[in-house]
């Protein structure tokens, strides 16, 4: 028999691969919403290079929306700042950006050995406490983005093996329970639920 999973209305996962136009679709949904928008970036900055990226993401974001950049500790730091959200304050969006590298972050902080059920564990604690913040505010369009890694070739390493099963099990986990969810491919969009 089936598990029964909660669904939350609310809630619009955006899946793809790297460039497919998530983050700019995500972006135009929130701007659709509203102007109270929270950006929740997840990217840790290390290299050059990264920084660019990071840079090209929050020149793209209106002045209007605020940012809470919580590369570890994401679903604490998440429910602080919506703490402090009270009637005409609260939020019209948030948007969660993105669900990949978080992952990568909580398994980076896992000892080597760690295996796949671990890492998900670790990972799954995660998403539920996000979850938990979505629950609290359904008046809120969450859009939570995330990349598919599934397709490509398999990892040469155990740590990339370990990064995309668990990646693909979040994944799972999130669409199973978004309202709404956007698969994008080459800048194109196709609404599977």
């Amino acid at each position: 028999m089936r598990e029964e999973t909660e669904t939350f209305e609310n809630l619009t996962f955006i899946l793809g691969g790297a460039r497919s136009g998530k983050s700019t679709y995500a972006e135009r949904l929130a701007a659709e919403t509203g102007s109270r928008v929270l950006y929740v970036a997840t990217a840790d900055i290390y290299d050059e290079e990264m920084g660019r990226r990071v840079a090209i993401h929050q020149k793209r974001r209106p002045s209007t929306w605020q940012t809470l950049e919580a590369t570890h500790g994401t679903a604490d730091a998440l429910t602080l700042r919506l703490a402090t959200q009270h009637g005409e304050q609260v939020y019209e969006a948030v948007l969660l950006d993105c669900i990949a590298l978080l992952t990568s972050n909580l398994l980076l902080m896992l000892p080597e050995n760690t295996d796949e059920t671990s890492g998900w564990t670790v990972v799954r604690t995660e998403l539920e406490s996000i979850l938990n913040s979505v629950r609290a505010f359904p008046q809120t369009r969450w859009l939570v983005v995330s990349n598919e890694v599934g397709q490509g070739v398999v990892p040469a390493y155990p740590l990339g093996r370990l990064y995309r099963d668990v990646l693909g099990r979040a994944n799972q986990f999130l669409a199973a329970r978004a309202g709404t969810v956007y698969w994008m491919v080459a800048g194109l969009v196709q609404k599977l639920k």
